[in-house]
């Protein structure tokens, strides 16, 4: 039977938080032959690819937006987004309906990824620091490492990879680039 504390709280229920505060959820999802991780925390649905509406004067890494119940949603491919060639759209094509906020703005964003495989429960003391050489991303896009069965994860950080403040420096630079392009080229 659970002991009842003197607050009225019982040791079961205060076990049951403390376990939650040592570990996070993460969504895996591959790119490529690549397997990435991410917190859950601000994720708020995995869809179907479906049809994107393409923008004018947007970087390559912006594939277009969507209607998501009226919103309309813009939707990063992860892929591009790291330096890589583009998501091709297969049958496990998903998007990632992130919600971002920064500096009090909250907004959704799409992130197209090749498949969605799990979520994993991890203790905290499981996350590995990023390697400081030799990996394939950006170091700031790197919050740590998961080793399951020894094979690496990476864990990104969500705030670094869909920087608003970064994203939408980049779109203003492609829209410039694309206005001072000849036509003729």
């Amino acid at each position: 039977m659970p002991s009842l504390s003197l607050n009225g709280e019982s040791s079961f229920a205060k076990s049951q938080q403390q376990e939650a505060v040592l570990s996070r959820q993460f969504l895996t999802f591959m790119l490529g032959e690549e397997m990435f991780a991410m917190p859950i925390d601000d994720i708020r649905e995995i869809i179907e690819f479906c049809s994107l509406t393409e923008v004018p004067l947007m970087p390559n890494f912006l594939r277009g937006v969507i209607n998501l119940r009226g919103a309309v949603v813009p939707v990063i491919d992860l892929s591009v987004r790291f330096g890589r060639a583009p998501t091709p759209v297969a049958k496990r094509t998903c998007i990632v309906i992130m919600e971002v906020t920064q500096e009090e703005q909250t907004m959704l964003l799409g992130v197209m990824v090749d498949a969605v495989r799990a979520v994993l429960t991890v203790e905290n003391d499981k996350v590995e620091p990023p390697l400081t050489f030799g990996a394939r991303l950006r170091a700031d896009f790197v919050e740590g490492m998961i080793n399951i069965k020894d094979r690496f994860i990476v864990v990104l950080d969500v705030g670094a990879v869909l920087s608003v403040d970064e994203l939408s420096s980049l779109m203003g630079m492609a829209a410039i680039e694309e206005l001072n392009t000849p036509s003729g080229s």
